[in-house]
């Protein structure tokens, strides 16, 4: 199966591979992480609006997330075969490119208004992210020494969290401040004039995004990125078919692992606004909740910095286990409690998840040796996991949205068991690392 490119390899001479020479290649793989995370949680403030405008129910908002993360699933494949055809640098720009030609189709989705278009558009967008996930993730984890792996990893997705800490404010301004269903109280009726008006609310913010991007890519187009020489051609096919992905319990288990983090992730971050703007919880509009989710990836943000500290002192799969069990504890108190108790414990959720994805992806490819591009390719293809949150979408049409967080609760037993158990390798074929 094909993975990322460069996950096993090494600067070229000329091009100033020493450890410290990584420093502005890192800052400008940091501002990726920034973008496609701002890009992504933008979806949050985006689906209870999305919601109002189509009057559709818990499942078909979802199901617009789902559609985000299949993307992953079918763009990861062919992402690394451009990566490999066209080069690290102008794969990245094409990536940049692809979501600003989604970003642009939003506003063609919103001048309609079109539930189908708008579908089809945040898959385009999220094929241009996966493209630049499927090889910024493993280049990070494996550009100095194997055990900082996870700390250098976290790190950087830090700034992925700076990303999903500003957009809730960017998107709750533009899009829910200027928009009938976001400054109405719960429950309130739009009509049809109101919901289409509401629609276009949506251009402004988009254009915004596509611009940035499209400047982006240009300045990414410019920088003389690290050129990465013949070490960065993957593993002889002899060498790799001497071993099994399928022996290494740590990637196996990782898989699952993953896809049960991503769906906590998402449901609990994309169904916050409908969560805490309902009467029991806090009883505040969709425009007010956006302000307390940019708090959600905030703790996500601080969780980061914080454990890519700490796991330069203490083994990543220990403090995995401590965030998981805090998540579990949130969790429950929210899904079992009323008021402003259950609003900031979901709050909290996100400080507990801050180091979950990039830990669980260097725990599951630790050891991999040769085969450490495959399981990388699998582990950003188990990001497709985000795609079941439509699940939980209908756990709430039929049981009520709070207890559908009895979902989430048990995707933490699964991250828990993970870090406690599953993430001890069982066949080391030794740690790839770059200069």
């Amino acid at each position: 199966m094909a993975g990322p490119v460069g996950v096993n390899s090494t600067v070229t001479a000329g091009s100033g591979g020493g450890g410290g020479s990584y420093g502005k290649a890192l800052s400008l793989l940091a501002s990726l992480f920034f973008m496609w995370g701002f890009i992504t949680v933008i979806n949050g403030v985006l689906l209870p609006h999305l919601r109002s405008v189509f009057e559709l129910d818990y499942t078909q908002t979802t199901l617009i997330e789902s559609v985000w993360f299949i993307a992953y699933f079918f763009a990861s494949i062919p992402s690394a075969k451009l990566i490999e055809r066209v080069g690290y640098q102008r794969a990245i720009v094409i990536g940049l490119l692809v979501m600003a030609a989604g970003a642009l189709g939003m506003t063609l989705a919103a001048s309609l208004p079109s539930y189908g278009v708008t579908l089809v558009m945040l898959f385009v967008i999220a094929s241009g992210i996966t493209l630049l996930q499927v090889a910024a993730n493993p280049y990070v984890t494996v550009i100095g020494p194997p055990e900082t792996g996870s700390s250098r990893l976290n790190l950087v997705q830090a700034f992925n969290s700076l990303g999903t800490t500003l957009a809730p404010l960017f998107a709750g301004y533009l899009i829910l401040g200027r928009s009938r269903s976001g400054t109405a109280e719960a429950g309130a009726t739009l009509t049809q004039a109101q919901r289409y008006a509401d629609a276009q609310s949506v251009i402004l913010p988009y254009v915004l995004v596509a611009i940035v991007l499209v400047v982006l890519a240009v300045v990414i187009a410019r920088f003389p990125l690290p050129a990465l020489g013949a070490a960065t051609q993957r593993a002889a096919k002899a060498d790799r078919h001497r071993h099994s992905l399928w022996k290494h319990r740590n990637l196996t288990l990782g898989i699952p692992t993953m896809i049960a983090y991503l769906l906590a992730e998402i449901g609990v971050a994309n169904l916050f606004v409908n969560f805490v703007s309902q009467p029991q919880i806090a009883a505040i509009t969709h425009e007010q909740a956006s302000r307390y989710l940019a708090l959600l990836w905030g703790g996500m943000m601080v969780g980061r910095f914080a454990g890519s500290l700490i796991m330069q002192k203490i083994a990543p799969e220990r403090v995995l286990s401590v965030f998981a069990f805090g998540a579990l504890v949130v969790v429950a108190i929210a899904t079992f409690t009323t008021g402003p108790m259950a609003m900031w414990a979901l709050i909290a959720v996100g400080l507990f998840h801050s180091i979950m994805f990039p830990t669980i992806f260097t725990l599951a490819i630790r050891g991999l040796g040769p085969l450490t591009e495959e399981g990388s390719g699998l582990m950003i293809m188990a990001i497709a996991g985000g795609a079941l949150v439509v699940v939980q979408g209908w756990l709430a049409d039929r049981y009520g949205l709070q207890n559908s967080f009895f979902l989430t609760m048990a995707c933490e037993v699964v991250v828990l068991a993970y870090a406690l158990w599953g993430s001890k390798p069982t066949a080391d074929l030794g740690d790839q690392t770059v200069g």
